[in-house]
């Protein structure tokens, strides 16, 4: 058994750290919303990981992978989904543009209130709970988690030990790496604030990522082979 758990760990370490859905999700509810709310979503990912890993231990997912239908729709869904959450974030971008300056008026006699960034640049803050909500969507809704989960794990699961107990010690497994590096990535976004809150900055990662979630939504609905 501690073979198994040793060899899953370097492949699920390997599936953590790749770029995807999850890092970009959890990137962006970073700059948008801060620490607290960007662990929420790391937590909600994580949850989507045990949902996905019980499924595959009753076979919801081996009948997933049977049927192009489920298969699909579920695709698609997801697909939206990311690419709502890319339309956000560049709206979010858009909120932060810089307002209009006064030509006629140098700087150094504008009044102290004048901002240089759109009053409502906040506007994308997201509660923690929305934020777990969202990390849990984003992890649920890409069905390309319970086909690997259905292909990978039954390859580290002893025989004759225990389907379902061993599937969720694996699943939490995975799910603790994910938070450590999504948290991690939380964390280093936290520290940097100052440069991450400056409002060009700010918006060009909006724009990235809003960037990157509607390619990443465009190639999960796009996609023709499983």
């Amino acid at each position: 058994m501690l073979t198994s758990l040793v060899g899953f760990t370097a492949v699920a370490a390997l599936l953590t750290v790749s770029p995807g859905p999850d890092f970009a999700v959890v990137l962006r509810t970073a700059l948008s919303s801060g620490r607290r709310a960007a662990l929420c979503s790391a937590l909600g990912i994580a949850a989507g990981c045990f949902v996905w890993g019980l499924a595959g231990a009753v076979g919801l997912t081996a009948m997933l992978s049977a049927s192009q239908a489920a298969y699909h729709a579920l695709r698609v869904a997801g697909a939206l989904y990311l690419m709502w959450l890319g339309v956000q974030a560049l709206r979010s971008a858009r909120r932060l543009r810089p307002a209009r300056a006064d030509s006629a008026a140098p700087a150094h006699v504008r009044a102290p209130h004048e901002s240089t960034v759109a009053p409502d640049s906040s506007a994308g803050s997201v509660t923690p709970l929305r934020a777990f909500r969202t990390g849990l969507l984003t992890n649920v809704l890409n069905p390309k988690v319970g086909v690997v989960y259905i292909s990978l794990l039954p390859q580290f699961i002893p025989h004759g030990a225990p389907v379902v107990a061993t599937t969720v010690l694996l699943v939490a497994v995975h799910a603790a790496l994910g938070v450590l590096w999504l948290g991690g990535i939380a964390v280093a976004v936290h520290r940097a604030r100052a440069v991450f809150q400056r409002p060009g900055v700010r918006r060009r990662l909006d724009q990235a990522t809003g960037g990157v979630l509607l390619a990443l939504g465009a190639a999960v609905g796009f996609e023709t082979a499983r």
